[in-house]
């Protein structure tokens, strides 16, 4: 198992978090085990996964965990199977509880633009507003901007260049507004190697700072929603699909590398359109609840 959870730092790339959660879902796999009195890995059979699912199931953990969880264990059963360790997966036909999909929340567009419109007067002002810009600008997750430097930038182009999970490199365009403020932000004075968004000791800002302060920020402005960064992120995609149409775009700007989970915002531009004809169509006023039938 550690050999496994190496490969996954250090050819996939994995970030902590990631290899945390492995670890974690694996550690309930040799829990089992140990339960099971199973010493070796070809001892354990799909019933036995079929009972830890249940068992941690009827404790309350919810289908989207279950299913991670047999994801990890899959994944670990492949590299035994490489390994030779295994002739045939124990999870083969194994199925998780099927979890209700939930839609991600959004800013509507006013809203959008009276959270990113701070003044910007000093060089914490400046630093927010050059934050939340391009977080709404370039739909970038909570990591990638935390990590960005200016070498990054290419303000006289609007590109930005960003290194997403598991390395991968992709670019994307910077908004009108957003090269703006970084360009005030750049004005505080800056060296390439620089990290854009400082926090103290001119070292990166920290991803647990910037959401505090997003939440601070949201007040501020007046907003009452739980805003916290990919909500910046999923309001980006959102509004670009209404406007454009085109999944592919959206999918290269979010680094999606299915367009499957881009495929999701679909749902949200029908919701927007079913607002729109209820609201406006003359003969589309429905009594409550009639949508759902």
């Amino acid at each position: 198992m550690q050999r496994f959870l190496h490969r996954l730092e250090v050819e996939r790339r994995c970030s902590p978090h990631t290899l945390t959660g492995y670890r974690r879902d694996l550690d309930t796999l040799l829990a089992a085990c140990a339960g099971a009195g199973i010493g070796a890995w070809r001892e354990l059979r799909a019933d036995h996964l079929r009972e830890a699912m249940a068992r941690a199931h009827s404790k309350g953990l919810s289908p989207r965990s279950l299913q991670r969880r047999l994801s990890a264990w899959r994944s670990l059963f492949a590299y035994l199977i490489e390994q030779g360790v295994l002739r045939a997966s124990p999870a083969l036909g194994l199925r998780a509880p099927k979890a209700a999909r939930k839609l991600p929340q959004v800013l509507d567009a006013d809203e959008a633009a009276q959270l990113v419109e701070l003044p910007a007067e000093d060089a914490q002002g400046r630093r927010d507003r050059a934050m939340l810009e391009l977080f709404y600008s370039s739909a970038l997750r909570l990591s990638e901007l935390c990590a960005l430097r200016w070498r990054d930038v290419d303000l006289s182009e609007g590109l930005v260049r960003v290194h997403g999970k598991g390395g991968k490199l992709r670019v994307v365009p910077i908004g009108t507004q957003a090269r703006a403020a970084l360009e005030a932000l750049r004005g505080d004075g800056a060296t390439l190697d620089a990290p854009i968004f400082r926090g103290r000791g001119d070292k990166p800002i920290a991803a647990r700072t910037v959401q505090q302060r997003l939440r601070r920020l949201a007040q501020r402005q007046g907003l009452w929603k739980r805003v916290h960064p990919h909500l910046l992120r999923h309001s980006c995609a959102s509004h670009l699909l209404e406007s454009s149409g085109d999944l592919r775009a959206v999918q290269e700007l979010l680094g999606h590398a299915d367009i499957g989970t881009t495929q999701i915002y679909t749902h949200l531009d029908f919701q927007h359109l079913a607002r729109v004809y209820d609201s406006a169509h003359p003969r589309a006023r429905r009594k409550r609840g009639s949508r759902e039938a």
